[in-house]
């Protein structure tokens, strides 16, 4: 028998499975061309090629991700951890669950340098028994608004002008000085640590509140917080823009080569608890994801470590297509009525079916590491029925009594809080926007102040008069010499600078003159 082609393991194919004798050459007419239209091979490849890109995330574009477990300590204090919830990823000392974490920058897109000044994103997908739970939050513990109705407005001032498509100062100042509770989260974001030196390095928080339901159906308010047993480190704009001249990936490889070394980034979760209920108390609202907990009346307790022990085999397969949502939680854990959470589980989840298809749960890097059995059936790239051994395939409804899919028998007590009041569109009545702003700038060290300061007068200072006044008034409510220094830092400012530049940028708004003025002549060729 005559043979066209000798296959071997490493024979390269198409996706028909079709060896390919070629990959060198298009099929034309001579070896100048034209080419002819049956390419099948170049069809399928190019075709293939232009369309490798799924749509960007919105907002954490830029990440990297590792695998890893998480192991829980089975305790909360001296107290076992079934006292609280009776999520089985917690309970038993030593088990450990399966995790893929991502962690992102926020706003800019997917090659942009990992120094530039922005919240980081941390969020981990715990492959539990009971099927996936996502942790997904930042590297901050608070947030820039407390109502979901002013996400889209938010990401909107922080993105590019919508004409010059570059990040404008004045807009993100704008929109906070125009949102008074953002400014304690500018006070972070403006001091080092709106620049973490990598991602092992960084704290990771939930930011929203949470609760913990146990088996007696009683639940109280938890908050997650990631601390990196690495240690934490920060960086100055000076710093952060001479590692950008270097390597703007530079927190990506960090990551990679740490777990290629073997040494393995760790981080030990733990928790606030505090009792379900307004708490009228405190000055301000426990579900406003704007505030601290003050550790002093809510105190740490670790309660598992995370270790990251394996990197991705494929990015785009791993960490490009990683989905995770704010919903995504299993019996044990619940939701709060934090209106910021609230808003996150519905756009989280609807952007992955937007960003990745509505199949995207079935993809092995979201899949949970369990059976599935549904009821759903078609949709975009669509490549299995999530059937259960024996189930009538005939039957993709329920209830039935022709052997479909049954509900799961209710063994624990179900949590059913109390909820009455009128249906309003108002804000929360214990607002308090600036005194932990106060508190958290006297807390930061002599440079941390410093470096604060100059990143926010050298911004502010290309805005509007109007905005670096309110800004100024915040810093005076928040501390007196917060708001004295920013006022008199400005006043000494020089405030012919654009404001078309990075957030903290050092006379970025120059580089164009610079690269001009630099720029070596050459004759045409």
């Amino acid at each position: 028998m005559n043979h066209s082609h000798e296959e071997k393991d490493d024979t390269l194919t198409n996706r028909q499975g079709h060896p390919i004798t070629n990959n060198q050459n298009l099929r034309t007419v001579g070896n100048r061309g034209p080419a002819t239209l049956e390419n099948y091979d170049f069809l399928e490849k190019i075709s293939h090629f232009d369309r490798e890109r799924i749509p960007e995330r919105v907002v954490h574009a830029r990440g990297a991700g590792a695998h890893g477990y998480f192991e829980t300590y089975g305790v909360v204090g001296n107290d076992p951890i079934s006292n609280y919830t009776r999520a089985k990823v917690f309970q038993e000392k030593g088990k450990q669950t399966p995790v893929f974490v991502r962690f992102s920058t926020v706003i800019h897109g997917g090659h942009s340098p990992e120094t530039l000044r922005d919240p980081r994103g941390f969020a981990v997908k715990f492959y539990t028994e009971d099927g996936n739970w996502d942790l997904v939050g930042n590297n901050l513990k608070i947030f820039f608004i407390r109502d979901a109705m002013k996400f889209p407005d938010m990401i909107h001032a922080f993105k590019p002008d919508p004409i010059t498509n570059i990040q404008d100062v004045e807009r993100f100042f704008d929109f906070c000085a125009s949102s008074p509770e953002s400014f304690h989260m500018v006070t972070f974001v403006y001091s080092p640590w709106g620049i973490p030196a990598n991602y092992r390095m960084m704290q990771g928080s939930g930011v929203n509140t949470y609760k913990w339901v146990n088996s007696q159906g009683k639940a109280v308010l938890v908050k997650y917080h990631w601390e990196p047993l690495q240690g934490i480190k920060n960086l100055t704009q000076k710093e952060a823009e001479e590692i950008q001249q270097k390597n703007f990936n530079h927190a990506t490889q960090d990551l990679y080569d740490a777990i290629e070394r073997g040494e393995y980034p760790e981080w030990e979760l733990n928790v606030q608890i505090m009792e379900d209920g307004p708490h009228p108390e405190l000055d301000f609202d426990p579900l406003d994801d704007t505030k601290l907990w003050p550790n002093d009346k809510f105190p740490w307790y670790p309660v598992g470590k995370m270790v990251l022990n394996k990197n991705p085999e494929d990015y785009f397969a791993e960490v490009e297509q990683a989905t995770f949502g704010t919903g995504v939680l299993v019996d044990g854990l619940d939701f709060s009525d934090d209106k910021m959470l609230q808003g996150r589980t519905f756009s989280y989840s609807d952007t992955q079916r937007h960003r990745v298809g509505s199949n995207y749960l079935q993809l092995p890097i979201n899949a949970p590491k369990k059976r599935v059995a549904t009821n759903q059936n078609g949709g975009q790239m669509m490549y299995k029925r999530d059937l259960a051994p024996g189930q009538n395939p005939h039957i993709n409804y329920e209830p039935s009594m022709l052997n479909g899919l049954k509900e799961a028998a209710q063994t624990a007590k179900e949590y059913t809080p109390f909820i009455e009041g009128n249906l309003v569109r108002e804000s929360i009545d214990r607002q308090s926007n600036t005194k932990q702003a106060g508190e958290t700038y006297r807390n930061f060290e002599q440079w941390e102040r410093e470096e604060l300061l100059e990143n926010l007068i050298r911004d502010l200072s290309t805005c509007n008069m109007a905005i670096q006044e309110a800004m100024i008034a915040l810093a005076s409510e928040a501390d007196e010499e917060y708001g004295r220094l920013l006022n008199e830092g400005l006043q000494m400012a020089q405030t012919n600078a654009s404001s078309a530049k990075p957030l903290g940028n050092i006379d970025g708004d120059n580089a164009p003159k610079e690269a001009v003025d630099k720029g070596h002549d050459a004759e045409p060729y």
